[in-house]
């Protein structure tokens, strides 16, 4: 699934992250490399001790899907389920069991705008080489596209990909799962409030020292400068997730090819600049916002509106659509 781009703060990142102290509670912060991205895990706690357990915990929980979901690793589940494709049934691990299932309900939810079964296509991209596919090699390709394809058996924790070449590829669903399975840990571990933030996929749970909200800052995705910020957001038991075209791409004969890629054509998607989803899990708003970012602007809108969820999203001109219910809190 496509990828969002290494470093959290080029998309969406954590304001006000220096080290505070209020009633004996203070912010602990550590930063990995994970995911082919940068993982940051902030807790409050009043002892060093316990927030350095908690927050190892936590990355351990990370690690552990990557290793699942890593789609350019050999020997990681994803990949050995990839290449049963087409031949058998595979049983796989209750993890990635349920991130297939989750994934298959919001392309359902999106009408096929999010599929991780994109694979076949999106590996024919390479950002760095600027190398993009012709179109008869995308034709080909579409026809392995297709989420209704994957057979899941939950008495057995089976999955057969229909078609031989089918492709699954997590990156849209994995990194905001992951946010979701780390603050799980952390609350294991006696943390009462803390924030993940793994590339643009955000999770908070509880308050700063200051009994104030977590502030998540939302770049303006057409300043050069990567810290401008077009609005800010505060976020309390929430998950927040943004996609972009803006992070990882290459202009070929006066087009811009990023890394969000519509099922539905096999070409990045044309209509919007950045989606930026706000909802209960990360799972959901990663998720969500690449399938937002393929339908566009108004119909995305729409079905953010019918769902409930709030949303921001910035169209190919510039012009913002915003759910009802997050204007009221935005200043712009």
């Amino acid at each position: 699934m496509q990828k969002k781009i290494s470093f959290f703060f080029l998309s969406i990142f954590l304001i006000n992250t220096l080290a505070c102290s209020l009633e004996n509670k203070k912010m602990f912060k550590k930063t990995k490399f994970l995911m082919d991205t940068v993982v940051t895990i902030t807790v409050i706690s009043n002892s060093e001790q316990e927030a350095n357990i908690a927050i190892d915990k936590a990355f351990l929980e990370i690690e552990k899907i990557e290793k699942l979901t890593n789609i350019f690793s050999k020997n990681s589940e994803i990949n050995n389920l990839n290449r049963y494709a087409g031949l058998k049934r595979l049983k796989v691990s209750d993890t990635l069991y349920n991130i297939i299932e989750l994934s298959l309900n919001i392309s359902q939810m999106t009408q096929g705008a999010f599929d991780i079964t994109i694979g076949s296509i999106t590996s024919l991209y390479d950002y760095y080489k600027k190398i993009k596919p012709d179109e008869d090699t995308i034709k080909k390709r579409l026809k392995l596209v297709n989420y209704k394809d994957i057979i899941l058996d939950k008495n057995n924790k089976t999955v057969f990909l229909k078609n031989k070449g089918m492709t699954i590829d997590l990156g849209g669903i994995a990194k905001g799962y992951a946010a979701d399975k780390a603050v799980e840990s952390l609350k294991e571990n006696n943390i009462k409030s803390g924030l993940v933030a793994i590339a643009g996929d955000i999770k908070s749970f509880g308050l700063k020292p200051n009994n104030k909200p977590w502030k998540i800052g939302i770049r303006d995705p057409r300043s050069k400068n990567k810290e401008d910020l077009l609005t800010a957001i505060d976020l309390t038991d929430m998950s927040i997730s943004t996609s972009g075209n803006y992070e990882r791409f290459f202009i070929s004969e006066g087009k811009r090819y990023h890394h969000i890629i519509s099922p539905f054509t096999g070409l990045p998607a044309s209509e919007c600049q950045s989606v930026t989803i706000i909802a209960k899990d990360c799972y959901l708003t990663d998720s969500l916002a690449t399938g937002i970012f393929v339908i566009g602007p108004k119909n995305g809108l729409k079905l953010l509106e019918d769902m409930g969820y709030e949303g921001i999203i910035i169209d190919k001109d510039g012009k913002l659509f915003i759910t009802q219910g997050l204007k009221k809190k935005l200043e712009l």
